[in-house]
């Protein structure tokens, strides 16, 4: 209980933080929401005005009343009306955005948590095989290649070249789709991007199994289970996988967290409508609102993830409460 208590206020205290600065950091970028907005019209100051008015930016308010109003939204869920998809509320655009994220990066990083974490127990346990290192080098190979390069290799071999899969789009807007036709549609049209994260991130799951397998294979009780002549299988899945799955299981559940963030590149490169395509769109048109809902629904989804892993970790390991 005091193990949990503790992590409890650790967290409250840095949802806080989170939420501070949130308000603080899209305040503090340079240019006005309403004159970019206008930027294509030659509009006057009245009607530049006039557009802060709609939009509800109130400039003139001094900084600790603006933050008290947006502790008290925020507490309420009222997020306001987003600048880019004006007049349509933020929690619609988020809401609108995060199914094709979670579904995306989510299943994305699953598959490769797990593929990587079985060829990463191969790897370390075949270390000194021609198979171990032959995977040793092939995930790092897949570690050093920028993510967004592959993404764009992908579009450009399997799309512009060979056409064979959509290099735009989570689904077909050109024909009227329902039921099994439309999970098709949607599926086809991420498979590559889910190919892309897949790869992108296998390198990093295997060298990461792979490291703990062989540090975990050198401990006492390893040694001395291969001394009382048990089997192979035995000790590989009972002693060594078993112990070393504890740091890759701190990292799924934290690369879970930042599931919601979405896969920001990928999703610019593929034009996915994402969590991250649409915090980039909010971004470089200083959707205040906007920001900030997607900034608090990633700092949330973080941290819960943490606590997640902190209270579960907790228990798979009695040593952490101690």
């Amino acid at each position: 209980m005091k193990y949990f208590l503790q992590r409890m206020l650790f967290y409250l205290f840095t949802i806080f933080v989170a939420i501070t600065l949130n308000f603080l950091i899209p305040r503090l970028m340079p240019g006005d929401p309403a004159e970019r907005i206008l930027s294509r019209y030659e509009a006057d100051p009245n009607a530049i005005a006039a557009m802060k008015i709609a939009l509800g930016i109130e400039t003139d308010k001094p900084l600790l009343d603006q933050y008290v109003e947006y502790l008290k939204n925020t507490l309420s869920g009222n997020f306001g009306i987003s600048y880019v998809y004006y007049p349509v509320k933020v929690q619609q655009v988020i809401q609108n955005a995060l199914p094709w994220t979670v579904g995306l990066v989510g299943i994305s990083t699953l598959i490769s948590f797990v593929i990587g974490t079985l060829l990463g127990v191969y790897a370390g346990w075949n270390r000194e095989r021609a198979s171990g290192i032959s995977l040793l080098m092939i995930s790092i190979l897949l570690r050093s290649i920028p993510y967004f390069w592959l993404a764009m290799l992908m579009v450009y071999v399997f799309g512009f070249r060979l056409k064979w899969f959509p290099i735009a789009g989570a689904y077909s807007s050109r024909q009227i789709m329902e039921g099994f036709q439309f999970v098709k549609n949607v599926l086809f049209h991420g498979f590559l991007p889910s190919i892309t994260l897949i790869i992108a991130s296998l390198g990093g799951w295997i060298l990461t199994m792979r490291n703990n397998m062989v540090a975990i294979l050198s401990e006492d009780f390893v040694l001395l289970a291969e001394a009382k002549g048990l089997k192979k299988k035995d000790i590989l899945l009972r002693y060594a996988a078993r112990n070393a799955m504890l740091p890759s299981f701190t990292a799924f559940g934290l690369s879970l967290g930042f599931v919601v963030s979405g896969a920001l590149l990928t999703e610019i490169v593929f034009s996915y409508p994402g969590v991250g395509f649409t915090l980039y769109r909010a971004v470089i048109s200083q959707d205040y609102p906007l920001i900030q809902g997607l900034f608090l629904i990633i700092s949330l989804s973080v941290l819960t993830a943490n606590l997640i892993v902190d209270l579960t970790y907790g228990f798979l390991d009695p040593r952490v409460r101690v």
